[in-house]
């Protein structure tokens, strides 16, 4: 397949960067700079956190870096702005209540009206098709550990683990699993409702299971005549390219709409790390190369399947964006396909996604926004991934000097 006979370049920085100002490139090109330097980042992640927690004034600074790049605002209603600018430019939104981390059954449920409130705004906003949930915003961490050690002593497919899980549990983790449960319910019925897709977040691979079962449940009750529940599915993962085979299988037999959101990875350090500490074998691929052909992979089976599956490109890599662009028009199909969207972090890879604007494919930036303090552990994962993913801090400052130099010689 000669993936350069398709006419959408990544290249094209006047595309990418038009809704950008001189000096708004300016600022994100010292800051794509200072995150070139990973011990600098190492030191801001660890102490960032800390600063934050004791009271210490640096949430202007916060404000005025990492915050302004990579998150909508601090409150719903402030994310209008940023919507409206991608809106002229056919871009999209993915809204994420970027709140973790804060466990209690009042937190949960307060979490529970904050996303009810996202999904009604929009359902009255023209380009916000989807909302983005993680099911640790409505769960103790510790249940869903508890569920998963249970879960994988069990045979059978993935919700014969899950519902003989359910009958081992103690009265009291019966009670509080049914209320996460009720949780999720009350938004993907709610979503259905005002035809807003709702995007399930992967998390650890140690709390996965449960996460993938609860989300099942949901396709099977919500998807059966348009897709409005999406799991998500992590390739960096080695296990993932068969469990997205099972999962088709599954939904083939229940007759519903299997609804897929593919990415690589957030957690591969914390991983790595983690399995090496256990002493178990870690669930990452061994290296970006295996990453990248079940990436590829699991974008073929999709479109394969396009009639009885939707999918979400989430992904920065560019050949993989493309990769899906080339399947449809191998197909015949339009690259706005009612079953295929793609979509990138807000903040990076605009080569990607306003070209792909401009191609007329559907795609959107996922945009989270909360306070400062409790948008925090996203934004130390942004800085980290900026450092950690081969080239891609390379990539944003190469383009974004590129297009700068291009407003110079053409001014």
């Amino acid at each position: 397949m000669a993936l350069s006979d398709v006419s959408i370049s990544f290249d094209n920085t006047e595309y990418a960067f038009e809704y950008k100002s001189d000096a708004a490139l300016r600022k994100a090109r010292f800051l794509f700079s200072v995150m070139s330097y990973p011990w600098l980042v190492s030191l801001g992640t660890r102490l960032t956190p800390l600063a934050i927690r004791a009271g210490l004034p640096i949430k202007g600074l916060l404000r005025s870096t990492l915050f302004a790049q990579f998150v909508g605002g601090e409150t719903l209603e402030s994310t209008e702005a940023v919507a409206t600018t991608l809106r002229r430019y056919g871009v999209e939104v993915i809204l994420d209540y970027g709140v973790e981390g804060k466990e209690g059954e009042e937190n949960f449920d307060r979490a529970v009206q904050e996303f009810s409130r996202v999904i009604d705004y929009a359902s009255t906003a023209s380009n916000i098709p989807f909302m983005s949930v993680k099911v640790t915003g409505f769960a103790r961490f510790g249940l869903l550990e508890e569920l998963q050690q249970k879960m994988v002593s069990q045979n059978g497919n993935l919700l014969d683990r899950y519902h003989a899980t359910l009958l081992q549990l103690d009265d009291a983790a019966q009670v509080e699993w049914q209320k996460v449960v009720d949780r999720v319910q009350r938004i993907c019925a709610r979503a259905s409702e005002k035809k807003v897709g709702v995007a399930i977040d992967a998390e650890e691979s140690w709390i996965q299971e449960p996460v993938d079962a609860l989300a099942t449940l949901m396709m099977e009750q919500f998807n059966l005549t348009r897709p409005v529940v999406y799991n998500t599915v992590q390739l960096y993962r080695h296990d993932r390219f068969n469990f997205l085979q099972r999962a088709a299988e599954w939904a083939a037999q229940k007759n519903y709409i299997m609804a897929l959101k593919l990415v690589r990875g957030a957690y591969m350090e914390k991983e790595r790390k983690r399995a090496l500490e256990l002493g178990y074998s870690s669930p990452i691929h061994a290296n970006k190369k295996a990453v990248d052909q079940d990436y590829d992979q699991a974008i073929r089976f999709c479109i394969d399947r396009i009639d009885r599956t939707a999918l979400i490109v989430a992904s920065h890599n560019e050949h993989s964006n493309l990769l899906a662009t080339e399947l449809l028009k191998e197909k015949g199909l339009p690259l706005r396909h009612p079953h295929v969207h793609w979509s990138q972090l807000y903040g990076m890879s605009d080569n990607i996604t306003f070209n792909l604007s401009k191609a007329g494919a559907s795609v959107s930036k996922y945009l989270p926004f909360g306070p400062i303090e409790d948008v925090v552990p996203y934004l130390m994962r942004r800085a980290q991934e900026n450092t950690s993913v081969k080239g891609q801090t390379g990539r944003e400052l190469s383009l974004i000097q590129k297009e700068l130099d291009r407003r110079r010689h053409s001014a």
